[in-house]
């Protein structure tokens, strides 16, 4: 990491509307994601991980969930002022909430007075990666320029889906224009059927980014967000860089998962990024030790597979099974167990997702379905066997199929 004093702060007011029903009691970074895991510990490991030893995060939206598992998670010592601290909306500059993420960071600039940064690192909290952030910074301070924004090469058929970044011909590290879901793409000069796509991860000097959402905080008709408005500015000034993800080096990667990234912010892409964990050879590899992704460290016994009561074998085939779970004779397949899940005899879990403490009864069949905490599935009751059955019963589920069961809810034979 550079010598200079690096601030973090992470992006994690969003409401996650997209997420539904698993945003409707809590904030998008804070949804559970494979097995023991929230959205937020990958930007916040990441960032550990890179060195950064003051990180805040900004928070609004149904932030108790998320609050407390930053503050029992994110321990740091405080001897050497290092800290990871939950932020909510404080209305220093009136009685509002957030307007959007650069307002967030306006209405935040006391955390950057007091610590005085010499750069700051902005990150998303909602998605899926390693990146070692002080490769990054070593290349903005490279740079010169005001503002580094990472980026990944996507296919272009994938453009309309990203905010699109157009290099300079002259020099491929600094952004020439910055296109939001264009619709006629126009690939790289290196690789024409690919192009770059904001991970909206930036680093900033800390001097001008606070200028810059002064400045921005004073437009009526601006959004304030940060990738909407910020940067572009940046770019109109001549003064944006951009960081390609190729040029990152995580130890312990692999070919496979090198420069893995996804954005988690519908069902269909959440349940994807799944499926990308449990492959023998995964697409993103969970168990890399020398980049490891922190979290909760749980007081629960180890997972149990046993015999149910009949005296039938279970079987768990590309999955993941978490702390505390209890699988009675159960055929598991393809499917991420979070903590405590209970699962009886002659119970078919396939393709999907379940969160903390599901109990799912002997006999039951739940195929192609994320299960909130604490649902149950009464013996023989089905989940995603039949989706127009699933709508009547107030489920959400999917044009591709997947079916949703929010927290709490009771499921009947």
């Amino acid at each position: 990491m550079s010598s200079k004093k690096i601030f973090g702060i992470v992006l994690a007011g969003g409401e996650g509307k997209r997420l539904m029903p698993l945003t409707a009691d809590r904030a998008k970074p804070g949804v559970p994601f494979g097995g023991n895991y929230r959205l937020i510990d990958f930007a916040l490991s990441n960032l550990i991980n890179s060195g950064l030893r003051q990180i805040v995060v900004l928070t609004q939206y149904k932030s108790h969930s998320l609050d407390r598992h930053v503050s029992q998670t994110w321990r740091l010592s405080g001897l050497t002022n290092s800290y990871v601290a939950s932020v909510p909306a404080q209305q220093r500059l009136g009685k509002r909430w957030f307007a959007g993420s650069a307002d967030a960071i306006l209405q935040s600039l006391n955390l950057l007075r007091d610590e005085k940064p010499d750069i700051v690192v902005v990150v998303g909290a909602d998605h899926v990666y390693r990146m070692d952030f002080s490769q990054m910074v070593a290349a903005h301070i490279e740079s010169g320029a005001g503002v580094t924004v990472a980026a990944i090469r996507q296919p272009i058929a994938l453009a309309d889906q990203f905010g699109v970044i157009e290099v300079s011909p002259d020099d491929p590290t600094r952004i020439k224009a910055f296109h939001e879901k264009p619709k006629n793409p126009v690939g790289l000069a290196d690789s024409p059927g690919e192009v770059l796509a904001s991970m909206g991860n930036y680093i900033f000097d800390a001097d001008v980014l606070m200028d810059a959402v002064i400045r921005d905080g004073e437009l009526p008709d601006s959004k304030h967000d940060m990738g909407g408005d910020i940067v572009p500015w940046f770019v109109s000034q001549n003064d944006a860089a951009v960081y390609d993800l190729n040029r990152n080096e995580v130890p312990g990667a692999t070919d496979r998962d090198r420069y893995y990234w996804r954005d988690v912010g519908t069902i269909e892409s959440f349940f994807d990024a799944h499926q990308d964990l449990i492959s023998a050879l995964p697409v993103f590899n969970l168990y890399n030790s020398e980049w490891p992704i922190f979290s909760q460290q749980l007081n629960s016994p180890p997972a149990k597979f046993v015999r149910d009561s009949s005296g039938n074998l279970g079987t768990t085939i590309d999955s993941i099974v978490s702390l505390g779970s209890v699988l009675s004779g159960a055929h598991i397949e393809r499917s991420v167990l979070g903590p405590w899940a209970t699962i009886g005899g002659g119970a078919k879990v396939t393709d999907s997702i379940v969160f903390d403490r599901v109990k799912i009864g002997p006999n039951a069949v739940v195929r192609r379905a994320i299960l909130d905490k604490e649902v149950v599935i009464e013996a023989g009751a089905t989940i995603g066997v039949d989706a127009d059955a699933d709508r009547a019963r107030g489920f959400t589920v999917t044009d591709s199929g997947i079916t949703v069961v929010g927290k709490g809810v009771h499921v009947s034979a």
